[in-house]
């Protein structure tokens, strides 16, 4: 099965990426009220079913692949 797992900085984190990417884009003309900056991870699991691939992919975005200070995420299956 396969799953995207989206990472985007909390609303109230600091985001230098998103800053960076900001500035550039109204640097190059663009009008930009906001951009942040995140992460798409895509996932191909062993599950034998849907949920069970689910809460596996759940676990790894909350041990691994986002913190949870800082990061929420979202998991969306193909």
């Amino acid at each position: 099965m396969k799953f995207l797992v989206h990472v985007m900085p909390r609303p109230e984190s600091l985001d230098p990426q998103g800053r960076a990417v900001h500035g550039a884009l109204e640097r190059l003309g663009f009008s930009v009220k906001d951009c942040r900056v995140g992460k798409v991870i895509l996932l191909e699991v062993d599950a034998n079913d849907k949920q069970k691939g689910l809460i596996q992919v759940k676990d790894m975005a909350e041990k691994l692949l986002a913190n949870p200070l800082i990061e929420t995420y979202e998991v969306e299956e193909l």
